[in-house]
């Protein structure tokens, strides 16, 4: 199944896109405003396939992130050799972790707001990985694909001035707020039979910044999952970002491309959809 949410920002209502374009709506089946167990994306699926669940017209709505208000979203910094290599970091013996706040999260077309006095505003797409069960001190790579609910595309956003040039961690450079777009469509993990082969493409004002593969990552979406287990006890709804290829501003030769105010960067990730979000100061 594609999963969304539409309508006004905290009003939003469940829907699902079918193959064929038409768009059913999910209310009474799923809560728009709580994060989705298996047990939930069950239910929608008996929905879609019975018939049972009324069409609804989604022109001039907005649409907001496919996951509810995450509980976490937890960040796997240079995981890709690509990104690695242009920053001139090492490849990591272990993933490196970062938190960003729920409060991040926006829709796949709402603004994102360049924080005051950012000199550095830096763009990510990433393959975004949603949990659908519990998953604690799992074993094995298969656990950690087996509690996985879905895929969503993800732009990371980040300020790297804040990020490394002003010390402590790198939490103060990717928590700024709408610096986690998400969506269009939550995509159930049954129709990304291989979430290591997929392409991801991002562009700044029509020209492409980012292109590259999940071949390329250092650490796979399972053994991810399996690894932040052991530190950390993973929830339905929360989301995982994977890391993001080449391309970003900050490995491109002076002057850095960084992002300003007026700019549109759209995100790709392959089957699950395309984001576009113009920037604004805050």
């Amino acid at each position: 199944m594609k999963l969304l949410r539409t309508g006004p920002l905290g009003r939003e209502t469940p829907a699902a896109l079918l193959p064929d374009g038409r768009t059913l709506d999910l209310t009474g089946v799923l809560d728009a405003q709580r994060p989705w167990s298996a047990e939930d994306l069950a239910a929608a699926d008996a929905a879609v396939r019975a018939g049972t669940a009324p069409e609804v017209d989604l022109s001039g709505r907005r649409v907001g992130a496919p996951v509810p208000r995450p509980g976490a979203v937890v960040c796997i910094g240079l995981n890709y050799r690509d990104h690695a290599a242009e920053t001139g970091a090492a490849i990591p013996a272990e993933p490196i972790l970062f938190l960003k706040l729920p409060s991040t999260v926006v829709g796949p077309h709402d603004t994102v707001l360049v924080p005051r006095g950012s000199t550095k505003t830096d763009y990510e797409v990433e393959l975004g990985v949603v949990i659908g069960a519990t998953a604690r001190y799992l074993d094995s790579a298969e656990e950690g694909l087996a509690a996985v609910a879905g895929y969503v595309v993800s732009h990371d956003v980040s300020e790297r001035e804040f990020q490394l040039e002003r010390g402590g961690q790198w939490d103060k450079g990717k928590n700024c707020e709408t610096f986690n777009p998400l969506g269009p469509w939550f995509v159930t993990a049954d129709e990304v039979p291989d979430p290591g082969d997929l392409g991801l493409r991002l562009w700044v004002n029509g020209e492409l910044r980012q292109e590259g593969t999940t071949r390329d990552m250092v650490f796979g979406v399972g053994e991810l999952v399996r690894y932040l287990s052991r530190f950390m006890v993973l929830q339905p709804g929360d989301v995982i970002n994977t890391g993001t290829p080449a391309g970003v501003a900050l490995g491109r030769p002076d002057p850095k491309p960084y992002l300003r105010a007026g700019d549109v960067v759209e995100c790709e990730v392959d089957g699950l959809g395309r984001t576009r979000n113009e920037l604004a100061p805050a």
